[in-house]
């Protein structure tokens, strides 16, 4: 609008010496005005009714764009009939002469002009629509994404109260003393899982706190027949990471390693973090030749897909041995990507 007002007005004004410069603008501004009639009418039926029609349809496009060139033609004469019939004779009064009603140059420079002015407008309300629908795109993906790591750390945990539950029963058929406090170490397990575990992140040492509760509720069912070590060094408790990522590695070790086992077994833990930068291994003993599938593991897989949306560097490497099972994760914990 001000570069139209601008360019009418150097246009204007050396015939229009005897009117002040206020004046000069003043006229300016109205004949840009009654000229942004036939352009807002072009734009507006273009953008809010052809084109979209025009790119949905597969086989009706030439009907289409016939219709804008029949529409732009049509703008032009209303141009051509405004300059001619109320610009000239009204607002200039006559000094200004617009030429006939079919003049061929005038009709070139009112065709450039709706074009120019439409043109522009329809280019930019595009890309605006373009960068909307990649915005909309972006957020069903985050959204997909959310909705898919909640149902994943949604079943994460019934998985663990399953098998926590298996313990408490089978102590429960033992009658032995310490089925109260395995379901005392139970109920602090759960409280973390109802309420921490529903944060993006935590703090790395809620996350260790986590595990040696579970880790204390197994050996109460294992007893002497197995040993745990679990070795930490940690730099900043503070650090955050998402919560629930380490326990089903453990889970697995518990399950498919002391469980199965007929003698004595062990099962080894290590953490370390270092500026970000954190390193987990677990090794356990296992039955000869005994069969753990990473791939068909609930836990495994689970917690394998968690860090693939969660974060941007991570190394999951499992090995499968004939009497020990090992696991080693690597997280960069400063890539955590926000959905």
């Amino acid at each position: 609008m001000t570069q139209d007002v601008a360019a009418i007005h150097l246009w204007s004004k050396e015939f229009l010496p005897h009117f002040s410069l206020s004046h000069q603008l003043v006229l300016a501004i109205c004949n840009s005005l009654c000229s942004l009639i036939p352009k807002i009418l072009f734009s507006y039926y273009v953008i809010y009714w052809n084109l979209p029609k025009l790119l949905q349809s597969n086989s009706g496009r030439k009907k289409y764009i016939a219709l804008i060139v029949f529409a732009l033609l049509a703008c032009i004469l209303l141009y051509r009939l405004i300059g001619v019939f109320f610009i000239s004779p009204v607002i200039y009064s006559g000094i200004l002469n617009f030429g006939t009603y079919f003049s061929g140059t005038w009709f070139l420079n009112s065709l450039m002009d709706i074009g120019f002015v439409s043109g522009t407008v329809i280019v930019i309300k595009q890309f605006r629509l373009q960068l909307a629908d990649k915005e909309r795109e972006k957020n069903l993906i985050r959204e997909k994404l959310e909705t898919e790591l909640k149902f994943l750390r949604n079943q994460t945990n019934p998985h663990f109260l399953f098998n926590t539950l298996n313990n408490i029963y089978a102590l429960a058929r033992k009658k032995s003393d310490e089925t109260a406090d395995v379901v005392m170490n139970l109920s602090k397990i759960l409280r973390f899982m109802l309420y921490e575990s529903k944060k993006e992140q935590i703090k790395i040492s809620d996350e260790i706190k986590i595990l040696d509760d579970y880790i204390e509720l197994e050996k109460i069912r294992y007893s002497e027949r197995l040993t745990i070590s679990f070795i930490r060094e940690i730099d900043n408790d503070n650090e955050q990471i998402a919560p629930l990522l380490m326990i089903p590695f453990v889970e697995n070790a518990f399950k498919h390693g002391a469980s199965e086992s007929r003698f004595e077994s062990f099962i080894h833990l290590e953490m370390k973090l270092q500026n970000g930068n954190l390193e987990f291994y677990i090794e356990n003993t296992k039955e000869q030749n005994g069969k753990i599938s990473s791939e068909e593991n609930i836990g495994l897989s689970n917690v394998k897909r968690q860090l693939e949306l969660l974060y941007k560097e991570y190394e999951v490497a499992v090995e499968n041995e004939a009497t020990l099972f090992k696991v080693s994760l690597k997280i960069n914990l400063k890539s955590y990507a926000n959905l």
